[in-house]
């Protein structure tokens, strides 16, 4: 089918007084690696429970894989598969009872389910704890056992809040390398939320949301390459004094990110000694960096991802 994985129109969710999501629009197209990056409050969270069918949508119309929420909530939670933030395992059964129960579920028995637990817990590299009382293991360790759970069914669209954590940097990386393979192999859509700038960056495209609106969208290099330039950040006592002596000396543009004085220019390594000679005394440090997603965010919103504005 040509159709979008998911589609979201004109998406509006609010709890009381506060708006969640703001008219919120996206297409994710099938096949795609596809993450919802944002601050806490931002949104993603939300989103990522009306697409796993835990909240009822508001405002505004959802399709996932060509189906219509909320007219066929029953079908499209067949299609899903999804690992929450929150752990959902049950301590007191072991890694493969855990499993088996996931696939009892989905209808699976018999030699199907017996190949699908061993294959997973052969991915995941817990086959040697498929015995174990799953309160008994790590936390990093259970994380991969709801991993597992989650792909147990073969879901067309696997829906990950936040899948790394509790996660060690060898275990992420397999994860990633495992999600790749359910791309590329099995044509499984992937999207997740992250609030990890590094985990945004694996991603095809990208969502950013912050209070409720999508601030981007597209492939992390198109978001940071229009950016432009280099980044350079001034950390000083006398912000507005520099910003002004900047457009009055330089013809530049600067803004003031949470105290500090940011600007964008090309080839901005060849302006850093001329702006500490401008301005001597003022300028306690200067730093100069690629654009990055962070980098991103502030050009869309004037703060930084993490905010001291953020809860």
């Amino acid at each position: 089918m040509n159709s979008p994985a998911i589609e979201v129109a004109d998406l509006s969710h609010r709890y009381a007084e506060r708006l969640a999501l703001d008219s919120v629009n996206f297409q994710i197209q099938r096949g795609e690696v596809f993450a919802f990056l944002g601050p806490n409050g931002g949104g993603k969270t939300t989103l990522f429970r009306l697409l796993s069918t835990l909240l009822s949508v508001q405002q505004g119309e959802v399709t996932i894989l060509g189906h219509k929420l909320p007219q066929q909530t029953a079908l499209i939670r067949r299609l899903l598969g999804v690992v929450f933030q929150a752990p959902s395992v049950d301590k007191k059964l072991t890694v493969r009872e855990n499993l088996e129960h996931q696939g009892y579920l989905y209808g699976l028995r018999g030699s199907e389910l017996n190949s699908r637990c061993q294959e997973l817990m052969g991915r995941f590299r817990i086959e040697d704890r498929a015995k174990e009382i799953v309160e008994k293991l790590s936390g990093g360790l259970r994380r991969r056992v709801e991993l597992a759970k989650g792909l147990l069914h073969r879901p067309a669209l696997l829906l990950l809040d936040e899948p790394s954590t509790g996660l060690d940097p060898g275990a992420r990386s397999d994860l990633w390398e495992y999600l790749r393979m359910l791309r590329t192999e099995d044509g499984v859509t992937v999207v997740l939320t992250t609030h990890l700038l590094e985990e945004a960056d694996k991603v095809d495209r990208l969502a950013i949301l912050n209070e409720g609106h999508l601030v981007a969208l597209g492939p992390p290099d198109e978001l940071r390459a229009e950016v432009g330039g280099d980044t350079i950040t001034i950390e000083t006592d006398q912000p507005d004094a520099i910003i002004e002596g900047i457009r009055t000396q330089f013809q530049l543009t600067a803004s003031t990110v949470e105290g500090a004085v940011r600007l964008t220019q090309p080839d901005g390594h060849r302006l850093i000694a001329r702006l500490v000679e401008a301005f001597p005394g003022q300028v306690h440090s200067i730093t100069l960096g690629k654009p990055t997603l962070e980098d991103v965010f502030i050009a869309r919103t004037g703060h930084k991802l993490w905010s001291e504005r953020q809860p």
